[in-house]
């Protein structure tokens, strides 16, 4: 697959921090800097050092355009890339709220099209990447993209398009919630008199621990959840507040998760 990129080459169109992330994962998997063209109006220093072509002639038939701007700045973008559809050209896009449907009225109906939703733990690789396809893009196109998000965490595909506002308020906005938890729960160690340097040390170390044991343990969440809870103890009364089915997480992150749901959709309409 790499060498289909490295022959043909790869544009990415925006590149900030998720797609500086996904850049140094495909130069770290041996794809060639000088097959890479880089579009972005205000390019990091990081970026121009890597060897890529920045804001340069694009390649007259590149293997794959990676879309990674923000959606509002779509409109304004894609014409540049129109001469690519239509043809062998896929394109892979990281970008929220922006449908398949979009994507083919811009630039041609018979363009080989992936729609990706990665998260912001890409950054240190450990991301989570959903992707789904047209039925241009193929059982190859899929396996491209699968190829190059890998390159920062997990890759999972869906069964169908309309599964993407779901993924997107687990998993796309789902760190957000993990870093609030954070901030709470450090702010509720202050409360009870530790220094907040130290507080906050202890709530990041918790969590991130937690997840990499949930991660990597056979058991499931539920189980590990019992495993540190003896009858009686610190961790059952704390739990008796936040599993409470009216006020605690049973409550809380359903209407989390589908407030976010419901504006991803109105994002794509």
């Amino acid at each position: 697959m790499m060498d289909r990129v490295n022959r043909d080459g790869l544009v990415m169109l925006g590149c900030g921090k998720m797609g500086s992330a996904m850049l140094a994962g495909w130069l770290a998997r041996g794809v060639d800097p000088g097959a890479v063209h880089v579009i972005d109006p205000q390019p990091s220093d990081w970026v121009q050092a890597q060897g890529v072509h920045v804001n340069a002639e694009l390649p007259p038939a590149p293997a794959v355009v990676v879309v990674a701007v923000k959606p509002q700045m779509m409109g304004e973008a894609l014409p540049a890339l129109q001469g690519f559809g239509n043809g062998a050209t896929l394109f892979v896009s990281v970008a929220a709220g922006t449908s398949l449907r979009a994507f083919a009225a811009a630039l041609g109906t018979q363009t080989p099209l992936v729609r990706a939703m990665p998260n912001t733990p890409a950054a240190v690789g450990r991301g989570i990447t959903a992707i789904v396809g047209n039925a241009h893009a193929g059982a190859e196109g899929l396996a491209l993209a699968e190829t190059l998000l890998s390159a920062v965490g997990q890759v999972v595909r869906l069964d169908d398009e309309s599964q993407m506002d779901a993924v997107t308020a687990v998993s796309g906005s789902g760190p957000a919630y993990v870093f609030h938890l954070i901030e709470t729960l450090a702010a509720a160690a202050e409360a009870e008199g530790l220094p907040s340097d130290l507080a906050l040390q202890l709530a990041r170390a918790t969590v991130a621990g937690a997840g990499a044991l949930a991660e990597a343990s056979d058991d499931s969440p539920g189980q590990l959840r019992v495993n540190v809870t003896s009858p009686g103890g610190t961790t059952a009364a704390a739990l008796a507040v936040l599993m409470d089915r009216d006020t605690g997480f049973p409550a809380l992150l359903p209407r989390a998760v589908a407030a976010a749901a419901a504006r991803s959709r109105e994002l794509g309409q």
